[in-house]
């Protein structure tokens, strides 16, 4: 008892067909086809592929391989130049 609705929608399939018909079932969803498997007409599962398992990312690929030097007075580093960014007097950054 298979319905295909249609393009936009799923084609739903009865339990004992998707038995039958796994295979090629498995071979639409991997195509791309909405496939939804009934039981006495109510939906109960959405036949969809697996998708590939993303590479979790790696923190601190970069360690030990740069150095950072930061100077002494990292809070008085620049200040002219970003109080001139902002409009502002260098000195209203001192409470940071």
């Amino acid at each position: 008892m298979s319905a295909v609705l249609s393009s936009s929608l799923a084609q739903q399939i009865n339990i004992h067909e998707a038995k039958t018909n796994l295979s090629r079932l498995v071979e639409e969803a991997m195509a791309g086809a909405d496939i939804v498997i009934a039981k006495a007409g109510k939906p109960m599962v959405r036949l969809v592929p697996v998708e590939p398992k993303r590479q979790p990312i790696k923190l601190g690929l970069w360690e030990g391989r740069a150095d950072i030097v930061l100077p002494d007075d990292i809070k008085g580093f620049a200040r002219e130049e970003i109080a001139a960014m902002f409009n502002s007097r260098p000195d209203k950054f001192d409470n940071l």
